[in-house]
């Protein structure tokens, strides 16, 4: 494979994953600013695979796509495929999972990032296909000036850290979508 489409138009996932994408020799190719597909699927497998298969269709060339998104297991599993949407900001989404959260014990705060990544091909197969986590559990406040979306509140007991106190390359580390494009990256060298 020696073009790959990114498909989103999110600038933070496009700076994470080409950093990773770096050493494949693989072009990568950006979707157009408007590609927005409407994410209908019931998991972040099926989100990422809409997400895929129509840049892949667009651009006609096969295109890599991910499904993010923060589990809480108390809140039975919010946001989760609606993390993106869980508020309109992301300052809102962290207010409403602290909101949430308030009066439970710090053992009840257990969460999870899951990171859903598949290769499409033009004619909709998946030719790849993993999923990424990161355990963790949501602290009582924002810490870190770091990352995006609900890295602030998602700290890492081995790290002593949330994902916002990180930098890129610790964060590329541990990260969700770090080890879901590890996972991708073996796969796509492997197959070259």
């Amino acid at each position: 494979m020696k073009k790959l489409v990114l498909a989103t138009n999110n600038k933070n996932k496009i700076k994470e994953i080409e950093n990773l994408l770096l050493d494949t020799g693989i072009e990568i190719v950006k979707v157009k600013d408007d590609f927005n597909p409407k994410e209908t699927g019931k998991s972040f497998q099926e989100n990422a695979y809409i997400k895929a298969f129509e840049a892949a269709k667009i651009m006609n060339l096969p295109a890599l796509a991910d499904d993010s998104g923060l589990v809480i297991d108390t809140l039975g599993g919010l946001p989760g495929i609606h993390s993106a949407r869980f508020a309109e900001s992301d300052p809102k989404r962290i207010e409403r999972v602290l909101s949430a959260l308030k009066y439970e014990k710090p053992e009840n705060k257990a969460a999870r990032f899951v990171c859903a990544m598949v290769i499409v091909s033009p004619n909709g197969e998946i030719l790849h296909s993993c999923t990424g986590t990161c355990e963790g559990y949501i602290t009582d406040k924002p810490l870190g000036e770091q990352g995006f979306g609900y890295d602030p509140i998602f700290y890492i007991p081995e790290l002593d850290a949330t994902m916002a106190q990180l930098s890129l390359e610790e964060k590329n580390k541990v990260s969700h979508r770090a080890k879901a494009l590890r996972c991708t990256i073996d796969w796509l060298k492997s197959s070259n």
